[in-house]
């Protein structure tokens, strides 16, 4: 069996995906998921002019070879561009190698850790009360864990709360750039701790909480935050800081026992290992998509397996349904696997274009036993969504200063 042609489509059913479609001679094929939201072209031109031409002719079940081609092998390596591009090989290699083998994905990756996927869910809101009433709503659907995020009184925009804006497109009005949105320390820290003891007063221990702070605070403020929110026991406080320099998160390991998590920007084991193996953090949230595809995931897997640090992978709109089945995959067969993150199966546009049967069942999900990563997509469908240039917003302090989004 060889590789015969790669393919990459750029879709956008309501946000952008980047999709490989690996060919062979032999008419078995994988897909893979190399969305990097906002740089999409990038990582498709990338793919189409780097990485394909390089590929043709090579036996797709080397894939620990082809992932070592594409990472050792060139001068320039990590990055998110380059690890997007080697995490949509990766993905369409396992699920060619499902396929030919008659298998989930799994089951190549060492059979069931367990019979489900717990999940979290998301409940946004523009008040306290109407965070809330999400979370009852999150709950009765069956989810045993949700993340709580509320607009910040006195700012115009709060992340993970778009108003009356449905998505990105919309905050981006009539101008294709950056939107750009006030961040206030102050001003959050007046609310957080009340979001969070409202809750506990409403809900009690039945469900567990998350909350992702999407490194707007300095380490010292972290630790400030973790330090309030312990009497509410979290399961995780989320991207409390940029970890470009992995120390800082020392420094608020110090002072607070709210386990952390971050890793959703991270692409490949060097940009967490010394928060690893230092114990600095509890979960790690990188994403196939963004770190090397399962190859890559499995190998910062099984170091934190190693420190007592639990999975947690990004899970975020702009991550296709093909990474969503990678991390199933991968989540079902890591024995440290902790939760994953959970937005919905997508739009009906979505639906039709990336088709499986993956189930939510009282707040776990059920992978598919289909050979491979479980995903059709129909490339008809996916040419009457065009690419549409997008970005994710800017953050300024109040007095301009630019700021962590």
């Amino acid at each position: 069996m060889k590789i015969s042609e790669i393919k990459v489509f750029v879709t956008n059913p309501g946000r952008n995906f980047v999709t490989v479609k690996v060919c062979t001679d032999e008419g078995v094929y994988g897909l893979g998921d190399a969305t990097l939201n906002g740089r999409e072209m990038a990582v498709a031109t990338y793919l189409e002019e780097h990485v394909a031409p390089c590929l043709i002719g090579r036996n797709p079940q080397d894939i620990e070879d082809i992932w070592q081609y594409l990472y050792q092998g060139v001068y320039w390596r990590r990055g998110p561009v380059t690890m997007a591009a080697i995490a949509a090989i990766d993905m369409a290699l396992w699920d060619i190698k499902g396929k030919v083998a008659n298998l989930p994905v799994y089951q190549l990756l060492g059979g069931k850790c367990r019979q489900g996927v717990t999940v979290y869910a998301h409940a946004n809101g523009e008040t306290i009360d109407d965070t809330l009433d999400k979370v009852a709503e999150c709950i009765e659907q069956g989810f045993k864990a949700v993340r709580l995020q509320t607009a910040i009184p006195g700012l115009k925009e709060t992340y993970g709360v778009l108003g009356d804006k449905k998505d990105y497109f919309e905050l981006q009005g009539n101008r294709p750039l950056p939107p750009e949105q006030e961040w206030s320390t102050a001003k959050y820290f007046k609310l957080v701790p009340e979001l969070f003891e409202r809750a506990r007063e409403r809900f009690g221990d039945q469900v567990h909480f998350l909350h992702d702070v999407h490194s707007r605070l300095t380490p010292i403020e972290s630790a400030k935050l973790g330090k309030m929110l312990e009497p509410y026991n979290l399961l995780f406080l989320e991207d409390a800081s940029i970890a470009e320099n992995q120390a800082n998160y020392e420094l608020i390991r110090q002072h607070t026992t709210t386990p952390l998590a971050i890793g959703e920007t991270y692409n490949t084991i060097w940009d967490c290992k010394d928060m690893i193996q230092n114990q600095w953090i509890d979960f790690i949230r990188v994403a196939a998509t963004h770190a090397g595809g399962i190859t890559g995931v499995k190998k910062i897997s099984d170091f934190a397996a190693v420190y007592n640090v639990r999975t947690a992978p990004h899970g975020a709109p702009d991550l296709s349904p093909i990474c969503f089945a990678a991390h199933a995959h991968l989540n079902t067969a890591t024995h440290n696997f902790g939760i994953q993150e959970f937005v919905g199966f997508g739009n009906e546009a979505c639906q039709k274009i990336f088709k499986h049967d993956f189930k939510l069942d009282n707040g776990m999900i059920i992978v598919s036993d289909a050979p491979g990563l479980g995903v059709e997509f129909d490339e008809q469908q996916a040419e009457q969504y065009q690419y549409k240039r997008s970005y994710l917003p800017v953050s300024r302090l109040e007095d301009g200063t630019l700021w962590h989004w």
